[in-house]
């Protein structure tokens, strides 16, 4: 089982990939992007995290459906 991620981490991950899509599937990436984030470095590695796992389950979905087409 994975580690349960705060409601302060899914709200500013969504809210970030809804306003920027420059984020990638790649943590380190991610964690360049977000320096700027006035949060504490577990908070902004955390939210770097959860937004390469959301990137990689998009990937997976839209090869998926390409797989079904």
């Amino acid at each position: 089982m994975g580690r349960i991620k705060s409601k302060l981490v899914k709200r500013t991950s969504h809210t970030l990939l809804k306003e920027e899509n420059n984020f990638a599937k790649d943590f380190e990436k991610n964690k360049e992007l977000l320096k700027g984030l006035d949060t504490s470095k577990k908070i902004r590695n955390q939210i770097a995290g959860y937004i390469a796992r959301i990137k990689k389950y998009q990937a997976m979905q839209k090869a998926k459906i390409k797989k079904i087409i």
